[in-house]
Parts: C-alpha cells; structure tokens; sequence
C-alpha cells in the first residue's frame, strides 16, 4: 500500500477542475477575449476619479484656513498647514481683509469675503504660473 499514492490523483483531478473551468468560461475574470476587453474597458474608464483643478484645490485649502486663522492672532506657520509660500501669501490678504470686514460687517460678510477672495487669489496666481515661479512658491 503507497500512502504518496493517494495525494496525485486529487491534485492531479484539481488541476483538471481549473481547466475545465477555465475552458469553459464559468471562472472569474474568463470568457471571450471581446467581452474582456470590454469589461477592463469598462472598469477602467467607470473607476477613475474626476480630476480637481489645481486652482480649487488652492481655494479650498487656503479657505478652511483662513477660517481658522480669522480668530486667532497669529497666522501660525504656513508648513505646518500644508500650504505653500504663495498659498500663504493669499491666506494672509485673505484674513487681513476678512478681520477689517468682520468688525464692520459681520462674521457672516466675512465668511463670504474669505470665501470669494480664496478663490480669486488662487485663480490669478495660477493663471500667472503658480507654484512653478520659484522654488519657494
């Protein structure tokens, strides 16, 4: 009696399970070379994600914090939070001008101001190159 004798022909039978399953299309990923094309087409082109403008991103990042910076008296340290030298450059006329705007209009006028300068600061400065005019910018 061969004890080595029984473990082929179970591998030997699963292997031939694989090809069958893989010759007859019923595995994950099989079928027709037409119909796979398609479905990695599919995914593709259905998984990749919108691309955000470099001057939303800027408006974004540099809104949330002169938000945070408005009641502060200090700005704090512009690597600390993840901006650049322009982007910090932005957020300090930003807040300058939103501190001048909340004592006379109001946190709410403020808020607004924040939001419509960030935008148009980082609008023009990426219109004029952005972080690409130094090495600090």
């Amino acid at each position: 009696m061969r004890t080595g004798g029984a473990a082929r022909p179970t591998a030997v039978a699963g292997c031939g399970l694989a090809l069958v399953l893989v010759a007859s299309g019923a595995c994950a990923g099989c079928g027709s070379s037409d119909s796979g094309s398609r479905t990695a087409a599919a995914r593709t082109t259905s998984a990749a994600p919108s691309a955000t403008a470099p001057e939303a991103l800027c408006a974004r990042v540099v809104t949330y914090w002169s938000r945070k910076v408005l009641d502060s008296h200090t700005y704090g340290d512009y690597q600390t939070m993840g901006l650049s030298n322009g982007q910090y450059d932005i957020l300090r006329n930003v807040v300058d001008a939103a501190r001048a705007t909340k004592k006379r209009q109001g946190a709410a006028a403020a808020d607004q101001l924040i939001v419509r300068r960030a935008r148009q600061g980082c609008q023009d400065w990426y219109r004029t190159g952005g972080p690409s005019n130094g090495p600090w910018q």
